[in-house]
């Protein structure tokens, strides 16, 4: 009888896959983000939130009997009312295409995984001279501007987020503090105005959350959102050091702001529907500036969430600050690219922390490290040295120092070099440590070229750059070679500074060439911030070290700069709007560095273009005085995506939310009003005019006359060449004919500056010629 069970079941089981095993299994459900209608409404409803469960509740499986199954409720994650209007809802492919048929439903889009894009900045951006003070708003009138920030949460106890001095949370604020394990209200102060969590997103694709060896509450486990939010906003912290690395006075761009902490990120990633309930959420709750260090590879318009709840962000006048991505040096590797976000690329400071390997043959080669433990190598022997690559430049497991790719035999009491890539810089060291070596070497490969960050590692460990990571891998390849390591602690002044760094992700803008990206670039490279007591600096579980601070590096660390920078004009000139800072900030940014050279990309030690710095380096104490600001409505953002060739029903997602239409007006995508100036030449034009408006937001009586760089593919005529405003907040309109003498194969680029007495108004400028397909 058992015998017959089992061929029966073994028939059945080929039956399916014969047929089409999907049939056989019900449809797999998976999270999907349904953009609604919000006006579409029937009137049989009371709000939307009944609209949305009734919707979902129709398109759901019927029982035998003729009944709903009932888990409508179970189904919806999350509903969206401010930002967005919709749900995240549970489905399967069955049930999103019938979704898609019902009226109202604007748009269905799949959950996305987002990953993270993981003082001396201050001081470095000009905001500790004692002359600083003057240029912002009154010291007290900055703690009403809050700043959001979407990250990993927040670790309450660390001295960034201390609220001595400050005044009573603002009265706009509509946030809570909401309590899970580890956070209760008191976590919440005059500085933590907010904590929330989202995880409904993340549960449904990674299963429950591990309580035991993840906070699932506001309580940051991972370090990353309190390193952020301290770089954005943290109070002032004299002392604050990386066992002994930095040390000075740690604070955050716009130390007098509050912080709102939304934790969207786990153990397992960041979920766009956490993400986009977040961004309402944060909406909702009245925040000024969101801080969004971590993306999501690029999507078109209408298809990005988080772009579209951008949008809506931006519609109530919120500023929202992006990472760009660490995708660099790679062209075309951005990520947030739409044009109401700000996106943020990642430089150098003028502080580094050297540290030196000496060969056998006493050649020193410079490098850098934030090594400090019980390990310590003695500077006056030399240790055996070991590369167990080849000389080629492929790379190989052993020589990138993966787990279980080292022999204890061949590495024990030995300096190890391991090649960058694939695994943690952190964690090669650990590999190192575990299979006996007593040092490692850490070199470059050709994709991060010179750039050097530096690591807490476990073990006496040295980052060196490409060329001589080179060098010391041939020197290895002889018989008995030998070195040893040598750290040299903290090193100001560095020349140059700023430098592009090698991993920030790069241009052009893929989705619109017109639209020049990144918009700046900003610290992120070494940058000491708050830390969070659950883990050790180098963020390896093995790690019992325990610190306030600790020095990351990445686009996540740039783009909170800008946040806080932001929240500073915001308070100074509250009446601005997103676009208004964000014209600040890029027309008064830097394109040298302290040697008074171009800026230098450091995968290449050339120097970079507006693909790789945008507008420049931001200058905070030059945006708040701007001089000429770009302004963009909400409208004009819209005109914008009228010429993306997107359908009705996709524009929809944008436009339905305040009933907005096109009014074409704008000829072509570089006319939006944006502070860079992108001039693409399809194939067979030869000329083509840009237009733009300029607000005068410096002294009434202001007179401008305009310089523009010269190129070797086409002459550029700006008309008028003089703006002589007669008032404040006078607008402004000019013209600029791009005329083509010679197609060039590769973009150039140059500026385009209004100058007065006082002020420099610089708008970078690509020009690029598309070839034929």
């Amino acid at each position: 009888m058992a015998g017959i069970l089992v061929k029966c079941l073994f028939f059945f089981v080929s039956l399916c896959l014969a047929i089409n095993l999907a049939k056989c299994i019900p449809n797999t459900k998976k999270t999907y983000i349904i953009q609604m209608d919000k006006w579409a409404k029937p009137d049989v409803f009371i709000d939307h939130v009944k609209w949305y469960s009734s919707l979902v509740k129709s398109v759901l499986p019927s029982t035998p009997e003729g009944e709903k199954t009932g888990d409508e409720e179970e189904r919806i994650l999350y509903s969206y009312q401010t930002a967005f209007h919709g749900v995240a809802a549970q489905l399967s492919e069955e049930e999103v295409k019938k979704l898609q048929e019902r009226n109202g439903v604007l748009a269905v889009f799949p959950e996305i995984k987002y990953q993270l894009h993981t003082t001396r900045s201050p001081l470095f951006l000009g905001l500790d001279r004692e002359d600083s003070s003057k240029l912002w708003a009154d010291r007290l009138s900055d703690h009403n501007v809050i700043v959001g920030v979407l990250d990993t949460g927040i670790w309450p106890e660390s001295p960034s987020f201390n609220d001595t001095g400050m005044t009573s949370v603002p009265t706009h604020w509509k946030g809570v503090c909401e309590t899970g394990r580890g956070f209760e209200k008191h976590h919440c102060s005059k500085k933590i105005v907010g904590a929330r969590v989202f995880f409904h997103g993340y549960e449904a694709a990674s299963g429950k959350i591990n309580e035991r060896g993840e906070f699932k509450s506001a309580r940051d486990q991972d370090g990353h959102g309190t390193h952020t939010a301290g770089t954005v906003a943290g109070s002032v912290v004299r002392g604050a050091n990386l066992l002994g690395y930095a040390y000075g006075t740690a604070r955050g761009m716009a130390p007098g702001a509050r912080v709102a902490a939304y934790k969207v990120c786990w153990v397992g990633g960041c979920f766009s529907s956490d993400i986009l309930s977040a961004v309402d959420q944060a909406v909702a709750d009245g925040v000024n500036v969101l801080s969004i260090s971590l993306g999501g590879g690029v999507s078109s318009y209408n298809r990005d969430s988080l772009s579209i709840a951008a949008f809506g962000a931006m519609e109530k006048g919120v500023f929202v600050s992006c990472s760009a991505g660490n995708g660099g040096p790679d062209p075309i590797s951005l990520t947030n690219v739409s044009p109401w976000i700000t996106t943020v690329g990642a430089s150098t400071m003028d502080r580094d922390f050297p540290a030196t390997v000496k060969l056998g043959t006493g050649k020193i080669v410079t490098g850098a490290s934030l090594y400090k433990g019980r390990m310590n190598l003695s500077t006056q022997k030399q240790y055996p040295l070991i590369y167990l690559g080849s000389n080629s430049s492929s790379l190989m497991p052993s020589s990138l120092c993966l787990d279980g790719t080292l022999d204890k035999a061949s590495v024990a009491g030995k300096i190890v070099i391991c090649d960058r890539g694939i695994s943690p810089r952190v964690q090669k060291g650990q590999v190192v440590k575990e299979a006996g070596g007593v040092g490692m070497i850490l070199t470059n490969t050709a994709a991060n070229g010179e750039e050097l960050v530096a690591d807490c590692h476990l073990l006496p460990a040295v980052a060196v750059g490409e060329r001589e990571g080179r060098v010391i891998k041939r020197y290895a390849s002889g018989r008995n070679a030998t070195a040893s390591l040598r750290f040299l602690g903290t090193k100001l002044g560095i020349r140059p500074s700023p430098v592009v760094a090698a991993f920030s992700s790069r241009g052009p803008n893929f989705l619109t060439l017109e639209i020049l990206k990144p918009d700046m670039v900003a610290p992120g490279v070494n940058i000491l911030a708050g830390w969070t007591g659950a883990l050790g600096p180098s963020s390896l579980p093995i790690d019992q070290r325990r610190t306030n601070f600790n020095i990351l590096s990445g686009t996540s660390m740039s783009c909170p700069h800008v946040s806080g920078i932001a929240a500073l004009l915001k308070a100074r000139h509250p009446d601005w709007s997103p676009a208004a800072i964000k014209s600040a900030l890029m027309t008064t940014a830097y394109v040298h560095d302290n040697t008074y050279k171009s800026l230098k990309d450091a995968s290449s030690v050339t120097p970079s273009t507006p693909y790789d710095h945008g507008a420049g380096h931001i200058n905070p104490r030059k945006a708040v005085d701007p001089g000429l600001i770009y302004d963009i409505g909400a409208q004009d953002y819209f005109e914008f995506l009228c010429t993306q060739e997107l359908s009705p029903s996709q524009l929809m997602v944008f436009g339905k939310f305040s009933n907005r239409t096109c009014h074409h007006s704008l000829a072509n995508p570089g006319d939006l009003n944006y502070p860079a100036i992108s001039a693409v030449f399809p194939e067979k034009v030869s000329v083509l005019t840009l237009h733009r408006t300029v607000t005068n937001v410096g002294s009434p009586i202001s007179n401008y006359h305009v310089v523009v760089s010269s190129f070797k593919g086409a002459v550029v005529k700006v008309e008028p060449a003089r703006l002589n405003f007669t008032s404040k907040n006078q607008k402004l309109s000019y013209q600029v004919t791009f005329k083509t003498i010679s197609r060039q194969k590769a973009p150039e680029f140059g500026s385009l500056i209004w100058k007065d007495e006082t002020h420099k108004v610089r708008s970078p400028i690509a020009i690029t010629w598309l070839a034929s397909p």
